[in-house]
């Protein structure tokens, strides 16, 4: 995995913790869900990465 992806996927995830808390903190459900969506999405992209590195290690 390349440096940029693994700095894109921590700030994916980053952003993502925002929103939730900004959802929380404001009562907005929408934002809250936006900013876990996020972070799973973040998270699948991290995972699909690391897979690609053990194949490449190999």
């Amino acid at each position: 995995m390349g440096l940029d992806d693994k700095i894109g996927n921590a700030a994916e995830k980053l952003g993502g913790k925002g929103k939730e808390a900004a959802g929380s903190a404001t009562g907005d459900e929408s934002l809250k869900a936006e900013g876990q969506a996020d972070q799973a999405k973040s998270d699948l992209k991290q995972a699909g990465e690391n897979v690609k590195d053990a194949f490449k290690k190999d």
